[in-house]
């Protein structure tokens, strides 16, 4: 199987209103990322964001799970937490993982609009499957990664859709379904 890596983008992300913005880090999808991400074996969680003080509160939240007493209280999400890698930027995330695989990723960007010309999931799950060139899953936060993110990606995964109108998954929940469609035990039988 090729490497799977799943990066966590608050910039540069859209907000509500279509502008460009850095949006704020939450301890929920530091956690929720991370445990999906050593469910399915993904190799690194790298979550991106540019502002100091954002980077020195998952730190702090890094710190009290993986040393601190929330590591004592739940073991298992230490383990979860030594996925996790912070970064300021998307670059440093691409440079990291080609010194680790000694191979370029294939950049995969996640939306909730369809592109034309989309990666389906099941040809996602082949790519996976094959012991090539390592994978990299974008995520973004707020409303979205940038059109500069999704123009420089390799591919576009096809958005996930529910049987309803209703069309705004949280990004944990995106996350965890799009692991499982690409390499859930079902998909790889």
């Amino acid at each position: 199987m090729a490497s799977l890596y799943v990066a966590l983008l608050h910039y540069p992300v859209y907000n509500i209103d279509g502008d460009i913005v850095a949006t704020s880090l939450t301890a929920l999808d530091l956690h929720d990322i991370a445990r999906s991400c050593i469910t399915y074996g993904v190799k690194g969680y790298y979550v991106v964001h540019p502002i100091p003080e954002m980077a020195r509160l998952a730190e702090d939240i890094l710190d009290y799970w993986q040393d601190g007493p929330g590591a004592m209280w739940r073991p298992n999400r230490r383990d979860a937490f030594t996925l996790v890698r912070l970064t300021g930027t998307l670059e440093e995330v691409l440079d990291s993982i080609k010194a680790r695989e000694k191979a370029e990723p294939i950049v995969v960007a996640t939306s909730a609009k369809r592109y034309a010309g989309g990666l389906s999931y099941d040809k996602l799950s082949g790519l996976v499957r094959n012991s090539g060139p390592p994978i990299l899953i974008l995520f973004g936060t707020g409303h979205g990664l940038s059109q500069d993110i999704i123009d420089a990606a390799d591919h576009i995964l096809h958005p996930i859709r529910g049987s309803a109108e209703y069309n705004h998954l949280s990004v944990r929940a995106a996350a965890a379904i799009i692991l499982d469609r690409i390499i859930g035990e079902d998909t790889l039988s």
